[in-house]
């Protein structure tokens, strides 16, 4: 492939990304639904937390009592952004046959493989960004809202500053996500391919697999290896960047905890990167063969 042939691929798959966004507005609409809420909620509690914000007061500058609303509300526009991306992808290859857009779609100069990819990138690539700016959007409002709560009821907001570390948060997420998009990755594969291949249910048709594997391994065999194996990769996404050696016993504290070798490392997690590749060759080649529902 030639320069100018690329170019004009990974063009083509940003344009494909771009209409994605553009017919689904829920994947920035929700989450930013979330983050509002957050905002607002933050707000109110600051005008009338006034016993909680003399404890503030009373705390040394360096102990930031009040990080954890911050740390809460990004948590929850975090958590927005999966099931977003979640739900988008169960829907993502379906809803073309559904709506019979896929014969437009079919008919313009954009291959399978272009399509499958650009839809793999919202919850890849796409929504970390839109996490990320939201929560940096969130967490200054709350600044500004909880610094005006804060002069109206008669306190200097220069001792709420001194008790925030806004960069900490930044710099976690920024250290956090794209983990998250790698770790979660055959995930959003494997619903892009049942997306590509149920012609209704694709919820059903998604869980079903591993319904049938708890239910023969709990009512059968009498263990729960499959069931614990999957609770603790579903949790691993947050567990392993924010966590003491992943064990979900010690968080992370400061810039000195973090180990991006120890994540990059994992073997689980390019074993998922590996999966998510097979899953979205599949979709691609189910995809070619699948007529309008």
């Amino acid at each position: 492939m030639s320069p100018t042939e690329r170019f004009s691929w990974l063009r083509t798959c940003a344009w494909l990304v771009r209409r994605e966004l553009w017919e689904h507005r829920a994947l920035y609409v929700a989450p930013a639904a979330v983050a509002a809420f957050a905002v607002l909620a933050h707000f109110v509690s600051a005008l009338v937390g006034g016993a909680d914000r003399e404890a503030t007061l009373a705390d040394a500058p360096g102990s930031h009592p009040f990080m954890a609303l911050y740390d809460a509300a990004t948590g929850a526009i975090v958590i927005a952004g999966l099931l977003v991306g979640t739900l988008y992808c169960l829907d993502a290859l379906q809803g073309e046959r559904r709506d019979r857009s896929i014969l437009f779609w079919k008919s313009m100069p954009v291959s399978d493989l272009q399509t499958v990819l650009a839809k793999q990138a919202i919850p890849t690539l796409v929504m970390p960004v839109i996490v990320l700016a939201l929560a940096v959007a969130a967490n200054l409002l709350m600044v500004v809202l909880q610094s005006l709560a804060w002069t109206v009821t008669g306190y200097d907001p220069q001792a709420l500053w001194a008790r925030l570390d806004l960069p900490w948060i930044w710099a976690g997420l920024l250290y956090g996500l794209p983990f998250m998009s790698l770790w979660y990755a055959p995930l959003w594969g494997w619903l892009l391919l049942i997306s590509a291949w149920a012609r209704r249910a694709a919820t059903l048709w998604a869980l079903a697999p591993f319904a049938a594997f708890l239910i023969v391994e709990h009512g059968l065999l009498g263990h729960s290896v499959i069931h614990w194996a999957l609770e603790r990769w579903l949790g691993g996404g947050i567990i392993q960047p924010y966590t003491l050696d992943g064990d979900g016993r010690r968080w992370i504290e400061g810039a000195a905890d973090l180990q991006p070798l120890r994540l990059l490392t994992l073997p689980p997690l390019w074993i998922g990167v590996g999966l998510a590749a097979a899953f979205v060759v599949l979709a691609v080649r189910v995809r070619r063969s699948r007529a309008p529902s």
